[in-house]
C-alpha cells in the first residue's frame, strides 16, 4: 500500500532538501524505535543505553509516540532551529490548537490512554510533558548528535549531487529506492501500516528531512504548515548507528591526528571540501593542484580527524565537512572580538491551520 504524492511544476520548483535531520521529529522517531526490535544491528546499542537513562515520566511520552501507529502534530516542529527554541515553541503553543491537534489524533488511534484527554485541560500536565521532553531528547538524543549531523553532512553532499547532475527529479527518484519510487510526476511512499491515499501538495512543494530513526518507510506530514515534509533515510551501512562508544571517542575532544593538519596543503584541501561539499577525490585534487593520489591521503587523514566525511556514490567517493571541520575553518577565519558560530533560524510557530495530524509509520 503506498501514498502517491502528486506534484505540479510549482510543487517541482518549491520542492526543498532541508539542512538537516530535525531534533524534534529525530526524537518522535527514537521514542517508536525504542519500542520496537526492527533494525538490531543498527539500534540496539543504542537501545540498551538509552533504556538505562529513561526515567518512569517517559512512559507518557511512549504512549504519545507509539511503536505503530500515528503521533500529534503539537510535540513536532520541523523549522530550522536549535532544539531549545523548538521547545519553548512547542510550550507556546495556543490552547486551541493543542486541543484540535491531540482531538484529531485521538480519533485516529484504535486505543487511547485515558488521561491524554486532561492534557489541554491541565496546563501543568502539558508544561509537564514538555519538560520530559527536554529531558529525554537531552538522554537519548543529544549525546549522539555530533554524529548524527556527521552522517547528515556526508548525505547531504550526496543528495546536491544528484540534484546538480538530475535536477529535482533525480533527486526525488534516489532519495530511498525501495520505499519511494518516483513515476512522474507522481511520488509513491510505501507504508508500513498498510495505509493508502492520494496527497496533493497544491503548489506548495515539499520539504524533504534526512531521518536516521527511520531507515525504511518515510514519515509523511501532508496537512503541515507552511509547507508538507517527508523523511529519507540516512544510511551508515549495515555498522551500528548508535554505539555509545563511538558517541564518547566523538565528544572526547579533537583527536590527536589533527596536528596533521598543520600542513598548508592538508589545509588548502579541507578548505576546498568546504567551498565545494560532495567533491570526488579528483575534483579535489584539480582545486588543490596536487596529484590524486596525494589529495587522497590528506583527505584520508582529515575523515580520520573526524573534520570530513565520506559518503559513497556507487564507485565514487564524495567528500563534505563535518561540524567539526566547519568550527575548526569558522575559528580560524573570525574576526577579532566576534564569536564565531552561526545564526539560529526564526523559532518555529505551531499556528496556521489546524488539520488532523498525518505522520504516518
Amino acid at each position: 500500500m503506498v501514498y502517491r504524492i502528486h506534484f505540479t511544476a510549482e510543487d517541482i520548483a518549491r520542492t526543498r532538501l532541508a539542512t538537516g535531520p530535525s531534533p524534534l521529529v529525530e526524537l518522535a522517531l527514537a521514542l517508536r524505535a525504542l519500542q520496537d526490535a526492527s533494525h538490531p544491528v543498527r539500534f540496539d546499542a543504542w537501545r540498551r543505553h538509552a533504556r538505562t537513562r529513561l526515567g518512569p515520566r517517559a512512559r507518557r511520552l511512549l504512549d504519545l509516540n507509539p511503536a505503530a501507529g500515528w503521533s500529534p502534530d503539537i510535540f513536532i516542529s520541523v523549522e530550522p532551529a536549535s532544539p531549545q527554541d523548538a521547545l519553548e515553541a512547542v510550550r507556546a503553543a495556543p490552547a486551541g490548537y493543542l486541543r484540535e491537534d491531540l482531538a484529531g489524533w485521538a480519533r485516529l488511534q484504535r486505543r487511547v490512554p485515558s488521561w491524554t484527554s486532561r492534557i489541554p485541560e491541565e496546563p501543568a500536565l502539558f508544561q509537564g510533558l514538555v519538560d520530559t521532553l527536554a529531558d529525554v531528547h537531552a538522554e537519548v538524543i543529544a549525546p549522539y548528535w555530533p554524529h548524527i549531523e556527521q552522517l547528515a553532512h556526508a548525505d547531504r553532499g550526496v543528495r546536491l549531487r544528484h540534484l546538480a547532475d538530475h535536477g529535482v527529479e533525480g533527486l526525488l527518484s534516489r532519495l530511498s529506492p525501495r520505499h519511494l519510487r518516483w513515476h512522474a510526476p507522481v511520488l509513491e511512499a510505501t507504508s508500513a501500516l498498510g495505509h493508502s491515499g492520494d496527497i496533493r501538495l497544491d503548489g506548495r512543494g515539499l520539504l524533504l528531512i534526512p531521518s536516521l530513526f527511520r531507515p525504511s518507510h518515510s514519515v509523511v506530514n501532508a496537512w503541515a504548515e507552511p509547507q508538507p515534509w517527508l523523511t529519507f533515510p540516512l544510511h551508515d551501512g549495515d555498522r551500528p548507528a548508535l554505539s555509545p562508544a563511538r558517541t564518547a571517542a566523538a565528544l572526547s575532544g579533537v583527536p590527536h591526528s589533527l596536528s596533521a593538519l598543520l600542513g598548508r596543503t592538508r589545509a588548502n584541501v579541507l578548505a576546498a571540501i568546504a567551498d565545494h561539499p560532495g567533491c570526488t577525490t579528483t575534483e579535489l585534487a584539480v582545486r588543490t593542484g596536487v596529484a590524486p593520489a596525494s589529495a587522497s591521503e590528506h583527505a584520508t587523514v582529515l575523515r580520520t580527524a573526524g573534520l570530513t566525511a565520506v559518503a559513497r556514490h556507487h564507485n565514487t567517493a564524495l567528500h563534505t565537512l563535518t561540524p567539526a571541520g566547519r568550527s575548526l575553518l569558522d575559528a580560524s577565519t573570525a574576526v577579532p572580538g566576534r564569536s564565531p558560530g552561526w545564526a539560529p533560524g526564526a523559532t518555529p510557530r505551531p499556528g496556521g491551520a489546524v488539520r488532523p495530524p498525518s505522520r504516518r509509520s
